[in-house]
This record gives C-alpha cells, structure tokens and sequence, in this order.
C-alpha cells in the first residue's frame, strides 16, 4: 500500500551539522538496562528499531567517567578501550540499516552516588540533587568543584568523544538535562558560585557551551554534536533580558550545538504515564526553541499518531520526531507509516513497564511489545515469526494472555481458536480501561484483535465458556489455557503475610466492581497490591460522588507505581478528588459499620466510619480447567499462562504469552536463551582498538 501524502513530510532527510538524517524519526537517548555488560543484546535491541525505519538511534546515558557512577542503576560507560568495541557492536547494527548512531556522553554531577567508585559526587556548589527522592537518597553529600574539577569534567568529555568516534558514533550528546551535571550549572539553585561559571545566566551557561566545543574539537568535527537539555524549571523563571531564562539559555547557545534534544526536567513529567497526561504534552515548554535557533530541534511527546508527528514539523514545533517509547512498543513504526499500513502500529499505551525496568535494573520490558530485550538473547523479532507451526491450537481465554498467545501462534502458521467466555474479548482490560485515565490501555486488546480479525488461520470465538470435555472433544493438537487470575477478600498481616478473609457485609473486590457492583458509601479502598488498580477504583468511586478513604500498608499511595513515574500524578488526583489517603496502616476488622485499622510499625490502634470495603490486594491464578485436563490422560500439549500462571502486570501477562506461543512444538534447545558477555580490552583484536 502507497504511503499516505500527508507523511511524505516526515520522510524528508534532516541534515545535522556535518550529518544527515534518512529521515525525521528520532530515537532519542533512552535507558534500556542494557549496559556495556550486555553488548549483543544491547545491539540487537537498537538495531531492531534501525531496521524498522528510525533514521537516527541512540544509547541511554553514557558515563564518561567513573566520578559519573549510577549504580546500582544500570548505565553505560565510554571510559577505556573494551568500551570502544561494545559500542561498535551497536554502531553497525544501526549503520547496517542506514541509520546514524547517537552516543548521550553523561556525567550525573550530584545525582550520580558513586556507590561503587566511592569517589566523592561532584556538584557546582555542593547543593544535592532532589535528596529527599529515595533514588537518590545517599549519606554521601557532593563535593563543590574547583577549577581543576571543571578542566577535568571538559576533558573526560574530550576523551569519551575521541572513544565514542572511533566506535563509530555518528552524533555525540553534551547532556543538560535532568538534574544531571551541566544542567545544575544552569539553575541557580543548585549553581551559587561566584566565578566566571556562577551568576549570571550567561556565566551558567558557560560549561555547557566549553562542553560542546571541546566535543566538536576532539573529534576535529567529523561528528555532529548535540545538546540534550531540559527547559522547565527555566522557562518557568523570568529573566531581566528574555520572556523566560530559557529563552536567555537558548539565545546564547543558539548556533552552539549541531541539533538541540529539548525535554523537561524530572522523570514524572519528561516521562509521564498516560493516565495523567496526553500525547504532545511537551510542546506548551519546548515550542519556542526553534523560533530562537536554525538548528535542527527534536522532542519527543509519547507520539503514536502520524498525524500528530507531521502537525508538529508543519507548524515548526519540531525538525525530528523523537520516540522513546513508542520506539519500544514498536520499533517498525516508521515502516508501517511509509507502508501505508497505519491500522499496523503497535501504539505505546504509557504505562511506563519500560521506566520500571530501569528503575529495577534489568533490560527494559514493554506491555505491548513482549520481544523487547529479547531480540538476541530469544531470537525474537517483533514482526516476523518463523512459520513452522502444524496443526491446530484452542487458546482459552480472550484477555491479555491469550490475545498475544494467539496471535503469535497464527503468525507461526498454526490453525487457532481463541474461545472466550464473556461476550467481548480484553480480560481484565475490559473493566480496568474504563477506570479514570486508563483508556490508553486498550490499545494491549485493540491492536491484537485488529491483526487477529485479518489472518485467515484464526478463528474467534466470543461468549463460549468452555468445560474441559468441550476441551477434549475439540480436538485441537495444543491447548493454552489464559483465563486469567482472581482477586481474593484476604487482608494481610504488617509484614503483608495473608490474613483470613473478614466475615462482614459489603465487603467487595475488583472482580465484584467489574461486574457492576456500586458499593455504599462511606467506601474505603483497602490497597496492598501498590499498584495502579487501588488508586484508579478510589478515583473512580470518588467520580461517581461516594465518600472514599484511600488506606495503604505502604508510606505512600500506589508505592509501586514509583517505578512508573505514576506515584505523584496519583497524590495529586486523589488530594483534587477529595479522597482521604492513609498511610503505613493495615485493616484489621470491619463490622459494616465500622473500620478497624492498626499502624503497622507502632501498631497503634484506629477506626474510621465506613458501610463499604474494597479489598485491592492479592490475586490467585490457577485454573479448574487446566487443572482437570491435567489429570487426564490427553493426547494433546496443555499450556497455563499469563495470568492464570502467575499474576502480575499486563506485561507480565504478553510476556509469558509470547514465550508460551514461541515454546509450542519447539525442541527445548530451540528456545534456550542465549547468555551474553562483556568485552575486555585483552580480548580486542588489533583492528578494533585502531582509530577510525
């Protein structure tokens, strides 16, 4: 199918300083947890979204020095030569599919603990960086930088861009941004000096400025040199010589860099899940940086729509589409819109797993996209499956799980039946979507069913409960069962150990409120699962004018949703909703009248008046019908998964789908995963440590 005319706009190579992009689509510099540890999986990762038509891709945060030490958070490092060819690894990956190669050189300043180089963290006037955030949390306060520290910091940039050339990067980042070092030079919060780098907003910009010189000048401007930089908290202060001291940063570097990746400040906001924000939300800070510079501006904003990507080119917002996210969900979206095939995009739905990932350490993980990380290691593709199945499969159950289980088996060759006890396809998603904000959500059920109805080897089968003789008689050579999990009345000891279920009225669970129950208000929403699902029921009982209490075993609602950026979106909403929020305190008892709470470290004794209890907390998988068709003596492969495997997020769900799709009729050395190593200097041929 032709592509569509009005997106000949974002196909238009874009030329950045001595390079030139194929095209518009930008994937900007992004975490993906994997580190110079990881080199294989690492390339396989970014050169996927090379082949799947990004013109420009780049790392995640790249120390370039051991003074700049994230851990225990994964990050990258360009400090010695095994560097060099780990990086490579990744640079021909790109370069095989035409794309250019991005390299974000870092230095966290104060928010780098150095908890493994144990060197002092370096700051412009010892003031820390966001210290009441647990993150960053250390008992470590950093050191204010002398004039030596400051030739030092020009230098390791000098030296990781001579390294990051030569492993065959095309665009080198000075990164200002998010808290991170040059950046705490530009706020005068964090920068109180009163040399020639403190004062003024021109004496603050000068290290960012001497940054991108020295870049440009080590690598004799063979490369293109780019500034990542974050304007929030600058636009937001008024300057005595520009509408904003944004506006004043930008003016001064205007021909500095060869391109400007313009972004805000704090996770939360830089990265902000759906459910709080719409696509686009950046423009309303970054919209004035082209009117200011000629150079090319990127910016990303969880763009999923062509339509949306060409309005921002068209009206000068943006030269480049910046995708972090939407590359992850769905790293052949460029092809898809060149193709004509628009219906085909696998649209990111902002839940935010793949922050999570970071935040605990591992290789990123996507709700919509269960091949992500497992490009090397499984041999997965996020669009081609090998089509060796035969026969037929009956997936049972239409949630999550079994959407993606049989899609993948249809995609593998084999005859699939998808049965579904409701009327509608979507699991969980089917209640959980139309909870305040979490409509995006449905895009997990929307783009699955959409590529489902097209295949001619699938067959649906809605509003077909199925018993285990119906099972058997069927017919099929493999069975997957995906019915999905329970959640359970239990409550839960301080130290969240199951407590027996309350014998009392009007006690409810997300299941009871899927199937249309209104509970009695006064409502409390009892939440140790600390996930999204507690606080999305409290907002929605709220809107519905019912007096709720929100009551968490953890010191702040939803704890887990820290991971995902969603925890102060959450305490905002609940606080404009007027819905009490009480912390660090477990549910003891409930008479229907009356709550009885106990403060899990004092456990001090309290109660509240409520006529309703919504229990948030654990969930059971299993199935009856699994277990029944495993006691029998069946002459076909029976599969648990998703869910009813083991609960968990919805990309848990995708997840253990995929793999159980990918496993059916396979040898188990066929699906054994690979083990990946870093590189060391002593194992570098000769060629690889030679210049470029």
């Amino acid at each position: 199918m032709p592509r569509n005319p009005r997106y000949d706009i974002l196909f238009e190579p874009v030329k950045i300083g001595p390079k030139t992009a194929k095209n518009r689509f930008f994937q900007v510099p992004h975490a993906s947890g994997m580190t110079n540890a990881a080199p294989h999986v690492r390339a396989a990762f970014r050169g996927m979204k090379a082949e799947g038509g990004w013109g420009t891709i780049c790392t995640g945060a790249c120390s370039v020095d051991p003074s700049s030490d994230d851990s225990p958070f994964p990050f990258a490092t360009m400090w010695d030569e095994s560097d060099i060819r780990s990086h490579a690894v990744m640079t021909e990956a790109v370069h095989e599919h035409g794309a250019l190669a991005g390299i974000e050189l870092w230095h966290g300043g104060a928010v780098a603990m150095n908890r493994t180089s144990r060197i002092a963290p370096l700051s412009p006037s010892g003031v820390p960086w966001m210290a009441t955030h647990v993150p960053f949390m250390s008992a470590q306060r950093p050191k204010i930088m002398d004039a030596a520290d400051i030739r030092d910091l020009i230098r390791w940039h000098s030296d990781a861009a001579v390294r990051a050339e030569r492993a065959g990067f095309d665009i080198l980042y000075v990164y200002a941004g998010m808290g991170y070092l040059p950046y705490q030079f530009l706020l005068s919060d964090y920068n109180q000096r009163t040399d020639a780098y403190g004062g003024t907003v021109r004496n603050r910009v000068r290290l960012v400025d001497e940054l991108i010189d020295a870049v440009r000048e080590a690598t004799h401007g063979r490369c293109a040199v780019a500034l990542r930089i974050s304007l929030q908290e600058l636009r937001a202060r008024p300057s005595d010589l520009a509408e904003s001291e944004a506006h004043e940063v930008i003016s001064l570097l205007k021909d500095a860099p060869d391109l400007f990746d313009v972004k805000m400040d704090y996770s939360a906001s830089d990265c902000s899940p759906s459910r709080f924000t719409a696509e686009g939300s950046h423009e309303p800070v970054v919209d004035f940086v082209k009117t200011l510079t000629d150079k090319p501006v990127v910016g990303v904003g969880r763009f999923t729509a062509p339509d949306t990507m060409a309005s921002m080119v068209r009206r000068g917002v943006l030269d480049l589409i910046g995708g972090a996210r939407p590359s992850i969900a769905d790293p052949f979206l460029p092809n898809k819109i060149n193709e004509g095939r628009e219906e085909d995009i696998r649209e990111c739905i902002g839940c935010n797993i793949c922050i999570s990932s970071w935040h605990d350490g591992v290789w990123v993980r996507c709700t919509q996209n269960p091949t992500a990380g497992e490009e090397w290691r499984r041999g997965w593709h996020p669009e081609q499956v090998k089509r060796d199945g035969n026969g037929q499969v009956l997936v049972v159950g239409g949630g999550p799980a079994g959407l993606e289980a049989a899609l993948t088996l249809g995609r593998r060759g084999y005859d699939v039946a998808l049965a579904e006890a409701r009327d509608d396809f979507g699991g969980r998603l089917l209640y959980e979507t139309a909870l305040p904000g979490l409509a995006q959500w449905r895009r997990v059920a929307d783009y699955r069913l959409g590529q489902l109805r097209k295949m001619p080897n699938v067959s649906l089968y809605p509003a077909s409960p199925l018993t285990a003789q119906d099972v058997a008689e069927f017919g099929a050579q493999h069975v997957v069962i995906a019915t999905g999990a329970r959640w359970g009345h239990q409550l839960c000891a301080a130290n969240e150990l199951p407590m027996p279920a309350l014998d009392a009225p009007r006690i409810y669970t997300p299941d009871d409120l899927a199937k249309g129950v209104l509970p009695e208000g006064p409502v409390a929403v009892f939440d140790f699962d600390n996930y999204y699902l507690g606080s999305a029921i409290a907002e929605d009982l709220a809107a519905k004018s019912l007096p709720v209490t929100y009551i968490t075993t953890a010191g702040a609602a939803a704890a887990w949703s820290f991971m995902t950026n969603e925890q102060p979106h959450i305490h905002a909403a609940l606080a404009r909703r007027g819905i009490a929020c009480r912390t660090l305190e477990v549910v003891t008892g409930f008479d229907g009248e009356t709550l009885r709470l106990s403060q899990i470290f004092s456990n001090e004794r309290r109660e509240i008046a409520a006529r309703s209890l919504v229990i948030v907390g654990r969930r059971d998988g299993g199935s009856a019908l699994y277990d029944e068709l495993a006691a029998q003596n069946s002459p076909f492969s029976l599969h648990l998964t998703g869910d009813a495997l083991a609960p968990g997020a919805i990309a848990h769900a995708t997840y253990q789908a995929h793999k159980t799709a990918q496993s059916i009729g396979r040898a188990a050395a066929e699906i054994a995963p690979r083990r990946d190593a870093p590189f060391s200097v002593r194992a570098l041929a000769p060629q690889h440590l030679a210049a470029k």
